[in-house]
């Protein structure tokens, strides 16, 4: 007989010699007190401070956000009652649609339950809807959207990370006739680079294609309403199908696409991780729509977490702590070792209660582990110094090189 439990045992303790075996941390985020958090242990509980969430404006513990989350859940349910074509196309998630779209301007939106299943189903399905499309995807493109392409099951060619000449090259090599399909991010979440939207949207012009933007590390904290980067460069209506997240910058829930009505409700009909999935609760699509329409208006967020963000690079710089240099608000340590990255991430959180989960192979390639640090706009001075200074005593503790007023370039 095949024995099962020393099969799962083999590929865990793979992971573990590999120093790829993920640890979770529990902890309990304090509204009143964001970024601070309540560490759960076996022996007790503990004050930290964390610095890797997603919530990357703190909208998640926004006093309009939760009241529209509270109000709608006494006025209606918790949970949505089934999939939106059965019985879960509430008004809440309808009245959040229409939001998106007008966020993006676009014709149409349409809400999934999480940004990995609206990439995953969105790209695939929108493939599929076009016979003999040719998929053209960024080598960095992040998990959700490779899969989204390989569940497409068409043809497709992957083109090197921002390479305009390279896409050109490849998009000339394609029939003209086939339709085509450029699938790229705006900010790469690891690295924290981005990518040259104009120039994609002026190659899917002049060969005939169209373009599917991923901007769910840029929702709710770029362009004048926080559209997202391509508001900020001024490319959002040269984009045709716009794919977000509400789980990150706007500090909810769930995942979505913006784009014309037809593209939507091509997808809206066809795609199966749409159809056959319980409809996003309508209290998270009320606390959505409230987070949305707040940064619309809002530009205190966005320009206190650009502030910490440099404060913080500049400070970790002049440490001698080698950052990643980019222009966005990602503020990546590099490490360079899994076995040390691990290490110094638990050196943070037993010695410092600084919470800074460790980025190992596959999220980035061997040799590149990282922590990866996301300053807030709730990231005081204070904060921010305590940080640098347990940083420099981590880094000295396991040996690992300072690099004084040195930013490490990207790429």
């Amino acid at each position: 007989m095949f024995d099962y439990k020393s099969a799962f045992s083999a590929v865990t303790s793979t992971l573990q010699a590999e120093n790829r075996y993920r640890v979770f941390t529990e902890i309990a985020r304090d509204q009143a007190r964001f970024p601070k958090a309540t560490w759960h242990l076996a022996s007790g509980v503990s004050d930290v401070t964390v610095w890797c969430s997603n919530d990357y404006l703190g909208m998640g513990r926004h006093p309009d956000v939760v009241a529209a989350m509270i109000a709608e859940a006494r006025r209606g349910s918790v949970g949505a009652g089934g999939t939106r074509n059965i019985s879960g196309n509430s008004h809440a998630v309808v009245e959040l649609e229409a939001e998106l779209a007008d966020l993006h301007n676009k014709n149409a939106a349409l809400v999934f339950s999480s940004g990995y299943v609206a990439n995953q189903t969105a790209i695939a399905t929108i493939a599929q809807c076009l016979p003999g499309c040719i998929i053209f995807s960024d080598s960095e493109n992040h998990n959700s959207m490779i899969d989204g392409v390989r569940r497409a099951g068409c043809d497709k060619t992957i083109f090197r990370h921002n390479d305009i000449a390279h896409l050109e090259e490849l998009l000339k090599a394609a029939d003209p006739a086939r339709p085509k399909l450029i699938v790229f991010e705006s900010v790469y979440s690891m690295d924290g680079d981005v990518g040259p939207l104009h120039a994609f949207a002026d190659l899917a012009q002049k060969y005939g294609a169209l373009t599917y933007l991923d901007e769910v590390h840029a929702v709710g904290l770029y362009g004048a309403h926080g559209a997202g980067y391509a508001e900020e460069i001024g490319a959002m209506d040269r984009i045709d199908i716009i794919q977000g997240t509400l789980g990150k910058g706007f500090g909810c829930f769930g995942g979505y696409i913006a784009a014309s009505a037809e593209i939507v409700d091509a997808v809206r009909c066809n795609a199966h991780g749409f159809i056959f999935t319980t409809a996003l609760p309508p209290p998270v699509a009320a606390a959505a729509t409230a987070s949305i329409r707040h940064l619309k208006g809002s530009q205190t967020e966005r320009a206190g977490q650009r502030k910490q963000v440099a404060r913080t690079k500049r400070m970790l710089d002049e440490a001698g702590i080698p950052v990643l240099d980019n222009p966005t608000h990602i503020v990546p340590v590099m490490i360079g070792d899994a076995a040390n990255a691990k290490a110094a991430s638990d050196l943070l959180l037993e010695r410092h209660h600084i919470y800074v989960q460790p980025i190992n192979y596959p999220t980035v390639p061997r040799g590149t582990e990282r922590l990866r640090i996301t300053p807030t706009p709730f990231h005081s001075d204070a904060l921010i110094d305590e940080l640098t200074a347990a940083l420099v005593d981590v880094f000295d503790t396991l040996g690992l090189a300072r690099r004084p007023g040195q930013v490490l370039a990207a790429e």
